[in-house]
């Protein structure tokens, strides 16, 4: 499967909790200033479809009606987090398309990532777009939302989820 670094117009904050990563999710509000740094992946709209359903705590399996996302811009599956569809341009000749909350960041309270998620999305910013680990730690600390974590606090997570068990 392809993937590549992308930027994207807008931001990502932090905010609702994660069961499964104790902490605030990175959400993407295309209102935000500046870009936001992704990873776009090469899938089929079956695929696009699973990964979606599986964000939306559904089950798999069914297509996802990607007319309106494609003609307006935004298409709203649902009220819950990562629920609203949007297209945000293209790449390489293919329609770029990924999943958001419902809402801002100027609408929620922030909730702080966990280590183990900060050291995650580091990692694949890291592979999508030949950041250093310095780069990519200033770049998430400089996110709204972020809470305490410093450029220096998210570089130790790193590490040390690296070396746990």
């Amino acid at each position: 499967m392809r993937s590549r670094g992308t930027l994207l117009t807008g931001g990502i904050y932090f905010a609702t909790h994660s069961p499964v990563w104790n902490g605030g999710r990175a959400l993407f509000d295309p209102d935000l200033p500046g870009t936001a740094a992704a990873r776009a992946w090469l899938v089929t709209p079956q695929q696009f479809a699973d990964i979606a359903a599986q964000e939306m705590y559904r089950e798999p399996g069914e297509d996802l009606d990607l007319d309106e996302v494609l003609r307006t811009g935004r298409a709203a599956m649902g009220p819950g987090r990562y629920e609203t569809l949007l297209y945000v341009g293209d790449v390489d000749g293919y329609p770029q398309l990924t999943f958001t909350a419902d809402h801002g960041h100027r609408d929620v309270d922030p909730v702080p990532p966990s280590a183990p998620y900060l050291a995650m999305l580091v990692g694949g910013l890291q592979e999508a777009h030949g950041w250093s680990p310095e780069a990519t730690a200033d770049y998430l600390a400089s996110r709204p939302g972020i809470g305490t974590w410093n450029a220096e606090a998210i570089l130790a997570a790193c590490i040390d989820d690296r070396s746990a068990p």
